[in-house]
């Protein structure tokens, strides 16, 4: 199945269900999301794009690497690993 932002424009809770429901079919998807917090939760592997070019591709572990994301979106990003989640909180950059 590919999908282009399932997410979008849903509430939260609608936007887990929406991804939750996608994980649990027992088939393979490909998903489009911005949402990189969506992305960590639901995920296995993730393919990053940085100006249509692959940044990087591997497990989410992997590819949520705040450096790498940092060079990417060009924010400063704080990875926290809480509960066996990774939660990725971003700041604007300095001037």
């Amino acid at each position: 199945m590919l999908l282009d932002e399932p997410t979008n424009h849903l509430d939260i809770r609608y936007q887990h269900e929406v991804l939750s429901l996608l994980s649990g079919l027992g088939s393979s998807s490909i998903v489009v999301l911005h949402d990189l917090n969506l992305a960590a939760r639901y995920c296995d592997y993730l393919l990053l794009l940085d100006h249509g070019r692959v940044a990087a591709y591997g497990t989410v572990d992997e590819v949520l690497d705040p450096l790498l994301l940092e060079s990417v979106y060009g924010v400063r990003v704080r990875r926290l690993d809480l509960d066996a989640q990774i939660h990725l909180l971003f700041y604007p950059s300095e001037a």
